[in-house]
């Protein structure tokens, strides 16, 4: 896992893990990480999960606003 940078300073995200066709989150205090997939999220919306966290900005808003329950069970 890479350390998200957190350039905003107020996101939940700490750690992230980018694959062929999913990312992998870690949020702050949790132990679980939360894997999102092509086939459950939607590439469109793995594919700007990557950039978003290789940025270091604006992850956490983005889950929340359009994926926060769209990971793999």
């Amino acid at each position: 896992m890479k350390r998200y940078r957190n350039l905003g300073g107020d996101s939940n995200v700490s750690e992230f893990e980018i694959g062929a066709d999913h990312i992998v989150v870690k949020f702050s205090g949790t132990i679980r990480t939360y894997r999102y997939s092509y086939s459950r999220a939607g590439q469109n919306h793995v594919e700007a999960m990557k950039k978003l966290a290789q940025n270091g900005r604006g992850l956490n808003s983005y889950i929340n606003r359009y994926v926060k329950f769209k990971y793999d069970k």
